[in-house]
């Protein structure tokens, strides 16, 4: 284990890029292969599935959440974390570990990067399956709402000890940790389509895109 500790600092020291971009693709591809079992064990659990049905992985739902790691979670993540801390030190010259430096920089990560993220993501598995504009301007009305509720209260309890306890390079590799459950999460989160308990959250901040009704 310290072998593989030792070559992936290594890696990440000469090549913090591509380092970043690979280890985030293999972890939203697991990720995505969680989601689907967890998804196929609670349909069984349910029996909302034939409890003889075997779990068939779809590998290619798979490549395509991979490839948002590598594509996107990787690379501006990356520069995300890096010029984030640039900008409280030395722009907004405040003192590292302090409260209003791990505050802003919180605050900051979750009102900018986390919308950010969400919303690319949703729209990036809308397109990868073939969907319309408009069928994907509902499926992220129907699934942005609960999965920002839902990362809105675990994911500053993350980031304060990141930002607080871990080194800026290392960072983004204590971010991908969680991400394994996060992609998890968000795979699993656009996998239940229409679920009654995705409409009742969405329904708490409702989208007025009806105003021509009735006027």
């Amino acid at each position: 284990m310290s072998r593989l500790w030792k070559w992936y600092q290594n890696c990440l020291r000469d090549h913090p890029v591509k380092t970043q971009v690979v280890s985030s693709g293999l972890i939203w591809a697991v990720g995505d292969v969680a989601a689907q079992t967890v998804t196929h064990t609670t349909a069984k659990r349910h029996k909302l599935e034939d409890e003889n049905k075997e779990l068939k992985i779809n590998w290619r739902r798979v490549a395509t959440t991979s490839l948002f790691g590598f594509g996107f979670v990787g690379p501006v993540g990356h520069y995300w974390y890096e010029g984030l801390d640039r900008l409280i030190r030395l722009r907004f010259q405040m003192h590292p570990n302090s409260s209003r430096f791990v505050a802003s920089k919180v605050a900051i990560d979750g009102f900018i990067f986390g919308p950010l993220d969400l919303l690319v993501f949703f729209t990036y598995m809308g397109f990868s399956t073939g969907k319309s504009v408009p069928q994907i301007k509902e499926d992220v009305k129907r699934d942005f709402i609960p999965a920002f509720i839902f990362e809105g209260a675990i994911w500053p309890i993350v980031q304060v000890a990141n930002f607080r306890y871990i080194p800026v390079r290392y960072q983004l590799l204590y971010v991908n940790t969680f991400c394994l459950l996060d992609s998890c999460f968000l795979s699993w989160i656009e996998q239940q389509e229409d679920a009654p308990w995705k409409k009742w959250l969405s329904s708490l901040v409702p989208l007025n895109d009806k105003k021509g009704h009735g006027e």
